[in-house]
């Protein structure tokens, strides 16, 4: 994902002026930026457990389910991460211990939909996997506060830390810390394109998860797959912004002549048309390849954010697709499901960075740190070979550390 240079100069002095000036740089960048004139940056509890109250029932217990869909998974993705100690030669034992981060921090976009979904994808695994304390920052973008959606989230999930800042403002504050806003040791969570460059230039100051760009779908589909279902996903994904990227691959005419019609015939129907529209536009793409050997190699070059397999035999083909975010296989497995109540995350690498790099999960609010000890057979073991590497490499100090042990 790449930024504009004078994009970048501007997100670096308004990180400066977060890190120099604190609240004050918060309320003038709120005011410049959100068009709200802020008396304070944190959401009242009264106000947080309000929104919840309020959540109509059927909502509220649709945002429970998924919220221990995603801590089921959560969970086990957890139980594969375990501490050990193994003796690796005689007397020499290295281990791991598996610690959570303690503090961090989840941005909550809220621009044209106010997405609570991507707060219980990053603040459920961030429970399970045992962090202290979850910040929470969101737009004011409702009556002057966080919207009550977001608010309502963050009631039921029990989060009582939830400020009314948005954008590079918000990223500064839980980068560097405010009078009101103490630093965090991460930063997770989607945002825009500024969201995205304040994220990549606090990084080393804390940690973040990944540089999210705009998202995409690549549809893998055969003369077997339901022309409806994948017009539905592609205009799904369309609908996000301007910039998604939703794209057909297939070696059927047929289908992809059918599918273009369910498009055309659906989108005037969407509420979000406009946008569909302008990104199918942009960005849409029907990819007509020989055979699905070449569409594996088309999806494996792209390494798309979501990768969906509406193919014959998709169980038996999916192997054979390496590199995605997350991978929808079968007709059933719609990508919109895991945006919501699957349990699989929805954060996930974008711009071909699937190649290289995964999905938020438990892992992301984790440490994993070792640990070494050595006794005198372990020492007879090993330390020769340690001290004749490091008068290699020249470093005396290192080698004069070992001999010293060597001949006590």
């Amino acid at each position: 994902m790449s930024f504009a240079p004078d994009d970048q100069a501007a997100v670096r002095a308004v990180l400066e002026s977060v890190r120099r000036e604190g609240d004050r740089a918060l309320f003038r960048h709120s005011a410049e930026f959100d068009g709200v004139a802020l008396e304070g940056v944190r959401v009242g509890s009264e106000e947080i457990e309000r929104a919840a109250d309020v959540l109509p029932g059927p909502l509220a217990s649709a945002l429970d389910m998924a919220s221990d869909n995603i801590r089921a998974f959560a969970e086990r993705q957890l139980a594969q991460l375990r501490d050990f100690e193994a003796e690796i030669r005689p007397g020499v034992l290295c281990g791991q211990r598996i610690v959570p981060i303690e503090r961090v921090g989840v941005y909550v976009p809220a621009g044209r939909h106010p997405l609570f979904s991507s707060l219980l994808m990053a603040a459920v695994p961030a429970r399970v996997a045992g962090v202290a304390e979850i910040a929470v920052c969101s737009p004011p973008v409702a009556a002057g506060s966080v919207h009550p959606l977001i608010l309502a989230a963050a009631g039921r999930l029990g989060l009582g830390e939830v400020y009314r800042i948005g954008g590079v403002q918000a990223i500064g504050a839980l980068a560097f810390g405010t009078e009101s806003v103490r630093r965090v040791d991460k930063i997770v969570g989607p945002g825009n394109r500024f969201v995205a460059m304040a994220k990549k230039a606090v990084f080393g100051a804390v940690g973040i998860d990944l540089i999210a760009g705009p998202s995409e779908i690549l549809i893998v589909a055969d003369e077997t797959a339901d022309p409806g279902l994948v017009a539905a996903d592609l205009l799904a994904q369309a609908e996000h912004d301007a910039d998604a990227e939703a794209v057909l691959v297939t070696d059927s005419e047929r289908l992809a002549a059918l599918v273009l019609g369910e498009v055309n015939s659906r989108l005037p129907a969407l509420a979000t048309c406009a946008v569909a529209e302008e990104s199918l536009r942009r960005k849409g793409l029907i990819v007509l390849v020989n055979d699905l050997d070449e569409a594996v190699a088309v999806s494996n070059r792209k390494a798309p954010e979501h990768l969906e397999l509406h193919i014959k035999d998709a169980d038996a083909w999916a192997p054979r697709f390496l590199h995605y975010g997350s991978a929808f296989i079968g007709p059933g497995a719609a990508d919109s499901l895991a945006d919501y109540a699957a349990g699989i995350n929805h954060t996930l690498p974008t711009a071909g960075s699937a190649r290289f790099s995964s999905g938020l999960s438990v892992r992301d609010f984790l440490k994993v740190q070792t640990t070494l000890r050595v006794d005198d057979k372990g020492l007879a073991e090993i330390g020769q070979a340690a001290r004749l590497m490091a008068e290699a490499e020249g470093l005396a100090g290192h080698a004069a550390s070992l001999a010293a042990r060597i001949g006590r």
